[in-house]
């Protein structure tokens, strides 16, 4: 399926409002049935859950950044497209978008992620210039995140078998500035440039790990390289494991303190490595099954992406049965307003401690779309905050 060019600016749109993050996202397509009714209740939404203005994406601005992404050759690709990374689409926390330059055959490849630290060591990098480069010529591509030391160089050693950079900021603001030609390189020689965020975003401090949950996402497995105990390259091994995916680890001296995370990391359970075989023998069951992104495939990890059929309204496609956690109603939800004591009764249930939507719905005796429909409009006043296993928070 595809998106037509109305439905991508929707989407487009839809995912530039705020306070709209990937979680709000599958929610408003579930509860409306399409990206272009959720712009539609989004201030309605707001206003309810207790914010007078809520900033929509308007067509204008859309429309602007989809012509200048034409012109720097970067393209949108959505969640559910073919071209959308399978395993990807599997992790909780998705980007229903992304921004891609270079070449999208490079994501239908297994991938590894390598990953370290920014000041690294001379061996450091020349171990990861030797597992990114035997990576490549046994057909896996190499993905990690453009940063200085070891990312670099493991971009850099798998050029030409193919690697892809994920970007914390937009297309048009690489960072670290020196990085621009080799993101240029990737491109030229069939990689990838991928980000979620607006094309001139500058990337800021918590936007780094947003970008490592997708290195991770993308993956099949990580490998660490070097790493300091308060490294963000122990981000994106955390979200590897929650995300189901191998976490690799090098050893190192316990006197560097650039080893002591990887050094946890085996201690804590992580394979180790040092050779390329640790990481091949690993990955090639998960590669054989399709493991990292059975999910996406069989509705488990996404069951959101079938209610898209709706939107895509595809002639001939048997649509696949709805998990639990999308609404009850066959039909966009109404934005008729909730009872008082509706909305009272689920915000009296909720705290700063994640609690489960289903114990929600359970304890207040209320429909799920209720449910659902009140939580939304907490969600886009700023006052509730998404969590993994479809729980949910308040926010201060």
């Amino acid at each position: 399926m595809r998106l037509t060019d109305e439905q991508r600016l929707d989407w487009l749109r839809l995912i530039r409002s705020e306070n709209v993050g990937p979680r709000t996202f599958r929610a408003l397509i579930n509860q409306f049935g399409g990206a272009g009714a959720a712009l539609e209740a989004l201030p309605d939404l707001a206003r309810r859950g207790g914010r007078l203005l809520l900033k929509v994406a308007s067509r204008a601005e859309a429309e602007k950044e989809m012509a200048e992404a034409a012109r720097m050759g970067v393209r949108f690709i959505a969640m559910g497209e073919p071209d959308y990374p399978k395993t990807l689409q599997a992790i909780d926390t998705a980007p229903p978008m992304i921004a891609l330059r270079g070449s999208a055959d490079v994501l239908a490849k297994p991938g590894v992620a390598i990953v370290g630290s920014r000041n690294a060591s001379a061996s450091g990098l020349t171990f990861t210039e030797r597992m990114a480069r035997q990576l490549g010529e046994q057909g896996y591509v190499v993905i990690s995140g453009l940063a200085r030391g070891i990312d670099t160089r493991a971009h850099k050693a798998s050029l030409a078998s193919g690697t892809v950079a994920v970007l914390a900021g937009g297309q048009a603001r690489i960072y670290p500035s020196e990085n621009e030609p080799l993101t240029r390189a990737i491109v030229d020689q069939g990689g990838a440039v991928i980000s979620e965020m607006p094309l001139g975003w500058e990337p800021r401090g918590r936007d780094f790990p947003r970008r490592n949950r997708i290195v991770s996402g993308l993956s099949y497995g990580v490998l660490v390289v070097e790493a300091a105990r308060r490294s963000g390259s122990l981000i994106t091994a955390r979200f590897a494991l929650e995300q189901g995916r191998e976490v690799f680890a090098v050893p190192g001296s316990p006197l560097d303190p650039r080893a002591e995370g990887t050094n946890d990391l085996i201690r804590d359970g992580a394979t180790l490595c040092a050779e390329v075989s640790h990481i091949t023998s690993a990955l090639e069951p998960l590669i054989a099954t399709g493991a990292a992104y059975a999910g996406a495939q069989e509705g488990g990890a996404s069951p959101w992406i079938e209610e898209l059929w709706d939107e895509f309204d595809l002639p001939g496609v048997e649509r696949a049965p709805l998990g639990s956690v999308l609404p009850e109603a066959s039909e966009p939800e109404s934005i008729a307003p909730q009872k008082l004591s509706d909305a009272g009764s689920v915000i009296e249930l909720l705290g700063p401690s994640p609690v489960a939507i289903d114990d929600l719905v359970r304890l207040s005796g209320l429909p799920i779309r209720v449910v659902q429909t009140t939580l939304l409009e907490l969600e886009l006043a700023g006052r509730l905050e998404r969590h993994g296993g479809n729980a949910v928070s308040l926010v201060g």
